[in-house]
């Protein structure tokens, strides 16, 4: 079974930066998309950025020139560095990897999500 762990998250102003990461541990074979959504109270779960094995990457259109998404596959982590938050930023962030255990096929594995409040 693969476990996620998140963390970075937490309060900050408008216009400010916070890191996520999410870190993953168990018998992993090979790791292949890992992603970042988020879900706001009374709205559906988004997906925010991603990643593959290849390090080509995608955006969601309200975070594009301001957040980034990294992975260091010798640490299975995934990082989402934000800058210049906007209050509608606010939400539980979720990470998500795509990974293969020894001998299985490609599963989901979702982390427990960390809460970012952007607020003055």
């Amino acid at each position: 079974q693969v476990h996620l762990v998140e963390s970075g998250g937490g309060l900050v102003q408008p216009g400010g930066s916070l890191r996520l990461s999410c870190a993953a541990s168990g018998n992993i074979y090979a790791i292949y998309t890992m992603d970042w959504y988020r879900q706001a109270p009374g709205k559906q779960r988004e997906l925010v950025a991603s990643i593959t094995t290849g390090t080509s990457t995608a955006y969601a259109d309200p975070v594009k020139g301001r957040f980034t998404i990294s992975r260091d596959d010798a640490a299975n982590t995934v990082y989402l560095q934000m800058n210049m938050l906007k209050p509608e930023d606010t939400a539980d962030y979720y990470c998500k990897i795509a990974a293969v255990t020894p001998g299985g096929v490609p599963h989901d594995y979702w982390g427990q999500g960390t809460q970012v409040t952007v607020s003055s």
